[in-house]
């Protein structure tokens, strides 16, 4: 059978900012933009920063862009951001201390913010403030001048009191002199050769100050008062409100954001009017006479209450995630040393196919929550069930959600010797729970006929991990102090368990610690096993069950022309394993390593350094055979890479060649042939026929680096893929121009 092959003409540098099209279109974002920290005014447009990310809003249109780690900025964890829309450069400060320049040619990052000597405390970025060229920056030390021109530090001044340093919370510049709210009051100095002395520094009004803008005259505050101000006078502002938590000017007016609203008022401190959002918020915006609410969970809010957000989901907290179809659910909980809870109380999130949604059960919870794991029902996709992992009676066990609404709460005591952890539907929608008590572990399997689940503890062990099925066996790591893995054969009658039979593996089968805490069966029926301290494999999981002491193997590759063992002493957070049988292998502060079936070739490794991953601590990793999208979790977010390998068979899928054409000036990685048969004979002929390239491909995809067989680049021309798959029962062919 020959293919008829679709060439796409892609190039996949990074682009530079313009109309926020940034990256290469391989990744994506499921971040929340719910928590609006700050917005600003540009043109026709309101620019507001999250958490996690930027987005734009455009109110005659409707339209909403959003900029993020995945197509542009460079972190997470946003904690300052300021625009100038005169000059179109925007300032993003995070967590971290370092910051992002954003403007009309591109984004920066800039990691060399001054720091104090002897300074050990937070490096987080309090605050921005643009005034035309300069750029005042608050931090937990003191306040620095940055030149946007240069996208450099200029003085910087270290509020050091014999040792103790004074947090500068918000600052601004006015008349070439810098105002910076602080605990210690308002404290002010001209930008001049003694800026960087702290001792030189005045104190114009003591208190506690945690708010400043400015406009013809200086508006600071504390958490309950506004003061006005110029120079060394200031006075009461207004009336007291209550938790001020930002102050926004424009020249003609103040906004006060407190509690749940925002007051505008003139610069007389006339109160003109307040807005209610009937929620928490954080900060507001005048725009086009209109006053929006930036909110702690609902985006922004226009005068009306109609909120505005990028879809997703309801916090960016994130564990476990499950797929069917284009459905999408996340879990939000966790453990302490894979024993305690930790109670975060957030429930699930889910993407119904076209929506993100947040019961309206989880915002109402009463008591611990500790959402630990949630599966869709293959059968019934309006079905949800999800796990409380708590110790606490009436709270914790195993619920059931229909149209995410709560339907039934199943296995709600027994304290702390009932420990469920995960949920797992195997090929015939059958339900497992992996559960322990104090001294054994096991499974639930759920009886539709009864709508109950049955409780199986088959041996010893302490705490237990998500489980997962394949052909009638159900495998449950155990990760903590004398664990394993169960491998247990259920013959797909899980309510019926006279035929059962099982094996636990651990040390002295050759796994290199007690604690398991991963694992998953490739498509050659291999499981991989990831402990705390490596990585095994073991042959034939089900045979294993019949042997007397099996054994498994480590991963044993070349390092510098020596064998060295896969990943050992590292701790294996996550497998996953694509159709083409290639592992995604998450590695505790490591990232996420790509690699060859077999593991003895690294093909990718993301880190938050070199991808939008925001954390190096991966907590799941899922793979959609259907779009080869891969899913990577974290507790700062979830991202999304569009893998290159998708539905691998033994014969062609859509094969499709990237970039074409390729031109050196533009881009000079590889050429990428996806759509590939499991195992495909590549031949690359010149347009007069000539053998310039030929390899073996297995997993459904390859790349070609243009080199010949002589390992030099080829000319420019056509060249032509000819391609078999192993058996020569199905053929493809594809055409590349080449531009040197």
């Amino acid at each position: 059978m020959k293919k008829n092959i679709f060439i796409c003409c892609l190039f996949l540098g990074l682009s530079l900012f313009k109309s926020q099209n940034i990256g290469s279109g391989k990744w994506s974002d499921l971040f929340s933009y719910n928590n609006v920290l700050a917005m600003r005014e540009d043109t026709d447009r309101i620019i507001a920063a999250t958490e996690n990310g930027i987005f734009y809003y455009t109110p005659s249109t409707g339209e909403i862009t959003k900029l993020s780690k995945a197509n542009g900025l460079h972190e997470v964890k946003i904690s300052a951001f300021d625009y100038n829309p005169v000059t179109k450069i925007g300032l993003v400060g995070y967590v971290s201390g370092s910051m992002d320049v954003i403007t009309p040619d591109g984004i920066t990052l800039v990691v060399d913010i001054p720091i104090a000597t002897g300074y050990n405390g937070s490096k987080k970025i309090n605050h921005i403030s643009i005034s035309g060229n300069n750029a005042v920056v608050s931090v937990g030390y003191g306040v620095s001048i940055f030149k946007l021109d240069k996208k450099e530090f200029g003085d910087t001044a270290f509020f050091n009191n014999n040792g103790i340093y004074t947090v500068v919370n918000e600052s601004v510049i006015k008349d070439n002199t810098v105002y910076a709210a602080t605990s210690d009051g308002i404290k002010s100095h001209d930008m001049n050769v003694s800026f960087p002395i702290f001792s030189t520094w005045t104190t114009p009004v003591s208190g506690n100050f945690t708010q400043i803008a400015v406009n013809e005259f200086i508006f600071a505050s504390t958490p309950n008062q506004i003061y006005k101000g110029s120079a060394a006078s200031f006075s009461p502002f207004g009336g007291g409100l209550n938790g001020i938590k930002d102050l926004i000017t424009n020249s003609s007016t103040v906004l006060a954001a407190y509690g749940q609203s925002v007051s505008r008022y003139d610069v007389n401190g006339a109160l003109q009017r307040t807005i209610s959002a009937n929620e928490e918020v954080n900060t507001g915006l005048q725009f086009q006479n209109q006053i929006y609410t930036g909110t702690v969970l609902s985006g922004i809010f226009n005068e009306s209450l109609q909120p505005y957000k990028p879809d997703g989901p309801y916090s960016n907290i994130s564990y476990k995630i499950d797929l069917v179809g284009k459905q999408i659910v996340v879990s939000t909980g966790g453990r302490e040393a894979y024993n305690n809870p930790l109670a975060r109380n957030l429930g699930y999130y889910h993407f119904d196919g076209t929506h993100w949604k947040y019961p309206d059960y989880f915002k109402n919870f009463t008591g611990q929550l500790n959402t630990m794991d949630a599966v869709i029902n293959p059968a019934k996709p309006s079905e949800i069930f999800f796990v409380n992992y708590t110790f606490t009676d009436g709270n914790m066990g195993i619920y059931k959600m229909e149209n995410d609404v709560f339907s039934k709460l199943y296995l709600s005591t027994g304290t702390f010797f009932n420990r469920i952890a995960g949920l797992s539907f195997d090929e015939n929608n059958q339900l497992f729970a992996s559960s322990t008590d104090v001294s054994k572990l096991g499974f639930y399997n759920f009886d539709k006929a009864t709508d109950t689940f049955n409780r199986v503890l088959v041996v010893n062990g302490k705490s237990v991990q998500k489980p997962f099925t394949s052909n009638g066996i159900l495998y449950v790591m155990s990760p903590y102090t004398g664990g394993g893995i169960l491998i247990y054969n259920y013959n797909n009658t899980p309510t019926s368990l006279g035929d059962d039979s099982l094996i636990m593996l651990r040390e002295p089968n050759n796994l290199p610690s007690q604690s398991v805490i991963s694992a998953a069966l490739d498509k050659q029926d291999v499981l991989w096993i990831g402990a705390a301290t490596g990585l095994r494999t073991l042959q034939n999981p089900a045979g294993a069950i019949t042997q007397d002491s099996p054994q498994a193997e480590s991963v044993v590759i070349l390092q510098n022309g020596l064998p060295e063992e896969l990943f050992r002493d590292n701790a294996i957070l996550q497998i996953a394993v694509d159709s083409g049988n290639q592992k995604w292998v998450s590695v505790d502060g490591g990232g996420a390593y790509y690699l060859s079936s077999d593991g003895q070739q690294t093909i990718q490794h993301f880190t938050k350094a070199n991808s939008p991953i925001p954390t190096d601590n991966i907590t799941d990793i899922k793979v959609d055979e259907k779009t080869g999208k891969v899913y990577f979790v974290t507790l700062d977010g979830i991202v999304v890479y569009q893998g290159d390998v998708v539905n691998v068979t033994s014969n062609f899928g859509d094969v499709l060649v990237y970039p074409n054409p390729v031109v050196y000036a533009n881009y000079k990685g590889t050429v990428k042939i996806r759509g590939l048969a499991q195992k495909t004979n590549i031949r690359i002929t010149d347009a007069a026929g000539n053998l310039v390239h030929q390899n073996v491909s297995r997993g459904g995809f390859y790349e070609w680096d243009l080199n010949n067989q002589r390992g030099r680049r080829v000319a420019s021309g056509i060249y032509f893929v000819l391609m078999t798959n192993e058996d020569g029962t199905d053929t493809a062919t594809a055409k590349i121009a080449v531009v040197n």
